[in-house]
């Protein structure tokens, strides 16, 4: 069972009258101050600030004089021809004969660039670097060929420069189903042993015979 307070420790039922009784002492002294001091003085000072003087000046407009144009400039005389000096002047005809037979201008003439010259045998052939071993490696079936089963031998004619670089390639015989293009890239990316005739390096083609083999 919950415990009652007692009537004298119940502090809310002095409220009201506490509330009261300080509302009538505020209007007392609110009174009390209006009735003994009806003129309060305030305290607010009165500032004099020093007024600056400006001089306006009277501005003279400018008068914009109109120029007048420059004069023109005088005519160049231009002697003209005399008559004497036209009628010795022969005029030709300027009617067009469509009949008349007009000759072609000659032809640009082309200047032809000498090819080297590659030799069919020497003394000392080119050899790939890396023997013919190193031209197979290099070597890719293509996915026709593999389907069709095409094997055999594809070969390609190389021009060997004197630095050992391919400069030409083209096949002899093929097998055809994209063989002999993967032959000529193999061939065209090896480097070679310059052929040598008397020592000196020299340009020789060769054959080189590419093996296609599935096995």
């Amino acid at each position: 069972m919950a415990e009652l307070k007692k009537p004298e420790a119940d502090l809310r039922r002095t409220y009201q009258r506490v509330f009261e009784i300080c509302i009538i002492v505020s209007l007392v002294f609110m009174i009390a101050a209006f009735k003994f001091f009806p003129y309060a003085n305030t305290g607010n000072k009165i500032v004099q600030a020093s007024q600056e003087l400006f001089n306006v000046e009277d501005i003279q407009q400018t008068k914009q004089e109109n120029r007048p144009p420059p004069p023109p400039k005088p005519p160049i005389p231009i002697e003209a021809p005399s008559d004497d000096i036209l009628e010795d002047i022969d005029i030709a005809s300027t009617d067009l004969d469509v009949n008349a037979i007009v000759e072609a201008p000659p032809p640009p003439k082309v200047r032809k660039i000498a090819e080297p010259q590659y030799f069919v045998a020497v003394e000392e052939m080119p050899t790939p670097i890396g023997g013919l071993i190193g031209i197979q490696k290099r070597i890719k079936y293509s996915q026709i060929a593999i389907r069709a089963g095409i094997e055999g031998k594809v070969y390609v004619l190389a021009f060997v420069n004197k630095k050992g670089i391919v400069t030409k390639a083209i096949i002899i015989k093929g097998l055809g189903a994209g063989l002999d293009r993967n032959a000529l890239k193999a061939v065209k990316a090896t480097r070679f042993n310059p052929g040598k005739q008397r020592g000196k390096p020299v340009n020789v083609q060769v054959s080189i015979p590419i093996v296609f083999s599935l096995n």
